[in-house]
């Protein structure tokens, strides 16, 4: 059999046959069920009904420190007519409620006369006592079968005598990780070698929703081996998880093997990422062959193979809090597939602003950084920037409340000030999301972002940033200096082109990588280029675009390009050489009524601070003689 997809299977669709396909080759619909102690059962499943054995409290009892009383022995007592009692017992929280005594006065409000109690106020029947079964009765269902038991639960069971209970046990998960070129993780890697991450991922993810996984050894491109490791997985695991070869490649083989070794439900599903999956069974055991791009392989994991793993336990799904949030920028999407977005999130003012990261498969960060899930029906060709979506929390809304949403230009010392302000304060986080200066400073405008990181240059009054704010933001705006910064051309080690200025980019056969545009950088080399009479389609490469000048750099150092325009930091980060273009200032650009909130203080204390000054210089071509002075 050969390996194409099969077709573009709706997700919903590709459930329902790989169940059907389960059902019919015999895959056991639950895993076995076992007793354990109930102290070891956190995390686990009930397989059936939990029935209280005795009450508790099994007594009446002093619900507080005081004394015991007879609650008619205090009728008439009031400030101005005390009563006094003799007839009490002292008792604490939890004490058995003396024989003959019905209440409990509190500590507090008993005043000692001699060997006498006296009270000044009257005290109903049963007052601050705990009845028997005030909080479990005998008999009583405290857990139904299904369901995954929290502390809280096992501490209810034992309160109410339940020393042992029968739960699934938790199931199975091998993961096999398949690839000539995949190492393990350690190993000194060759060009073309990749590091076996996904299976490290895989098996935390398998464990953090409460299984057992193994991760086998790494299998080579050779169909029967890749057949025989499966099978030696599916003795003895509830799943197998098949790692890479899923998609339509010289070296893909997953598909051919569970079809031949067992039964393919589903090739090629319409999610992104994670199009290439496998769905099938081998040997009455579930198959899933997950794509090699990591974000595919986490998000199959979790479209996949969580709902099955919680089926296997008689479980519910577990289901992330969600919350609507604005889209900060357009996402365009295609139709016809499910598309799942990562995106930041932070509060600015009223309302929650997600911003859409890298969608690449490959782009593990993405992931990383990710505060929520946005999908994007196939049936949906995307969202406009300011439009309301609803998004898969991947962190608390209290974390996202206090997060300093940054959209602009991309810059280092964003990144510095962002592992600062979180050393300082683990409440507090600066997410920046790179879309160039304009993109930054339209997202300020349209109110989704705190600050706008801005170097645009004005090609008419040779002015940085002002003149567009002045355009775009009018009065109420404030810009913060925050850096002056060396741009430059980013070569590889030697300068080994000999390249001295901008015109010598239009070389024959010289690579260029570029900014996209709206990017200050990108705007920077057009106006270099107008004021040289120089014709951008004369540079080969001008039309290749990356977000960052860390992108730049890391195109030069794998030698993809020969120079791109960018940071001296950048240049460093990647041990490149830098020729010197122009020095530029770096603004922050916000509401002026944010300068003197709560939100973005810790940032102004940061940029204050000598110390970290001299890191941002430390990184090379920053100046921090005016970091934090107000220059609008």
């Amino acid at each position: 059999m050969s390996s194409p997809f099969v077709s573009d299977v709706p997700a919903v669709e590709a459930h329902a046959a790989w169940r059907e396909a389960r059902a019919a080759t015999g895959c056991p619909p639950r895993v076995e069920v076992v007793g354990v102690p109930v102290a070891e059962a956190v995390g686990r499943v009930t397989a059936e009904p939990v029935w209280a054995r005795r009450s508790s409290p099994a007594f009446d009892s002093a619900g507080m420190d005081g004394i015991a009383v007879r609650a008619a022995d205090t009728v008439g007592a009031a400030e101005t007519t005390p009563v006094l009692l003799t007839d009490f017992e002292v008792v604490d929280t939890g004490d058995p409620l003396p024989a003959g005594y019905d209440a409990v006065v509190m500590r507090e409000h008993v005043h000692r006369v001699g060997d006498r109690a006296e009270l000044r106020a009257a005290v109903p029947p049963y007052q601050h006592v705990r009845s028997i079964g005030e909080d479990i009765s005998a008999a009583e269902l405290l857990l139904p079968a299904g369901h995954r038991l929290r502390p809280v639960d096992v501490a209810a069971c034992a309160a109410a005598g339940v020393v042992e209970l029968a739960v699934r046990r938790a199931p199975v998960v091998a993961v096999i990780p398949t690839g000539d070129e995949i190492r393990p993780i350690g190993a000194s890697l060759e060009p073309g070698d990749i590091l076996d991450t996904n299976s490290l991922m895989l098996a935390a993810q398998a464990r953090d929703t409460g299984c057992a996984a193994r991760v086998a050894e790494i299998v080579r491109d050779d169909p029967d081996l890749i057949t025989d490791a499966v099978r030696a997985a599916a003795a003895d695991a509830d799943l197998v998880l098949l790692i890479a070869g899923s998609s339509a490649g010289r070296d893909d083989y997953t598909a051919r093997v569970v079809a031949d070794a067992g039964t393919l439900a589903v090739h090629g599903v319409a999610v992104r990422p994670g199009h290439p999956v496998v769905l099938g069974t081998v040997d009455r055991t579930p198959v899933v062959g997950v794509p090699g791009y990591p974000v595919s392989a986490a998000l199959t994991f979790d479209i996949f193979a969580a709902p099955l793993l919680a089926e296997l336990e008689g479980a519910a799904p577990r289901e992330r809090p969600s919350t609507t949030a604005h889209l900060a920028r357009k996402l365009p999407s295609a139709i016809g597939m499910d598309d799942w977005v990562r995106v930041r999130l932070g509060r600015v003012r009223d309302r929650v602003v997600a911003t859409p990261l890298p969608r690449g498969a490959g782009v593990l960060t993405s992931l990383v950084r990710a505060d929520g899930l946005l999908v994007v029906p196939s049936g949906v060709e995307g969202h406009h920037a300011g439009e309301q979506v609803r998004v898969e929390l991947l962190r608390g809304l209290g974390e996202i409340d206090r997060t300093i949403v940054a959209i602009g230009s991309h810059d280092l010392v964003l990144d510095l000030a962002a592992s600062a302000l979180r050393a300082d304060d683990p409440l507090v986080t600066l997410a920046s999301s790179n879309v160039g200066s304009l993109g930054g400073l339209v997202a300020l405008r349209d109110g989704l972002c705190h600050l706008a990181g801005s170097h645009l240059l004005d090609p008419a009054t040779g002015q940085y940033t002002l003149p567009y704010v002045d355009r775009l933001l009018g009065a109420d705006t404030a810009v913060i200096r925050l850096v002056h910064r060396d741009q430059g051309l980013i070569v590889a080690p030697g300068n080994p082109l000999a390249l001295t200025k901008v015109d010598d980019l239009t070389r024959p056969g010289l690579r260029y990588v570029n900014r996209q545009r709206g990017a200050g950088t990108r705007v920077l080399l057009d106006h270099e280029l107008t004021r040289r009479g120089i014709d951008p389609a004369d540079i080969l490469g001008y039309g290749r675009e990356e977000h960052t000048h860390l992108a730049v750099a890391a195109a030069v150092a794998a030698g993809r390009a020969d120079a791109g325009l960018g940071i001296l930091a950048a240049a460093r980060a990647f041990d490149l050489d830098f020729v010197p273009v122009a020095q530029e200032p770096y603004d922050l650009v916000l509401r002026t009524d944010d300068l003197t909130g709560d939100r973005l203080a810790p940032l102004w204390t940061l940029l204050d601070r000598t110390g970290f000054r001299d890191e941002v210089e430390a990184l090379g071509g920053y100046s921090c003689a005016e970091t934090g002075r107000r220059i609008r």
